[in-house]
């Protein structure tokens, strides 16, 4: 159970979220069913990409912390 508020925005439960899949970001869409009650649906376009999934790997492999900061610094 949840509360609309003044938007008319409410809070979808984390079990359901879990069970669709929903990410912040994904989109949903609302139906009627045959029987009059309402069904809300997860739709297939995916979530926008993390932001920083670009640059994931872009140090170089092998690096450790202290070679990266080092870099940071401009140290080498």
């Amino acid at each position: 159970m949840g509360t609309v508020t003044v938007k008319g925005q409410v809070t979808i439960p984390k079990a359901v979220r879990d069970h669709l899949g929903l990410k912040p970001g994904s989109e949903v869409r609302f139906r009627r069913a045959t029987d009059g009650s309402i069904v809300l649906e997860a739709t297939t376009k995916s979530p926008p990409p993390d932001r920083f999934e670009a640059l994931r790997g872009h140090a170089g492999k092998g690096l450790s912390t202290d070679d990266i900061m080092a870099l940071t610094r401009g140290e080498t």
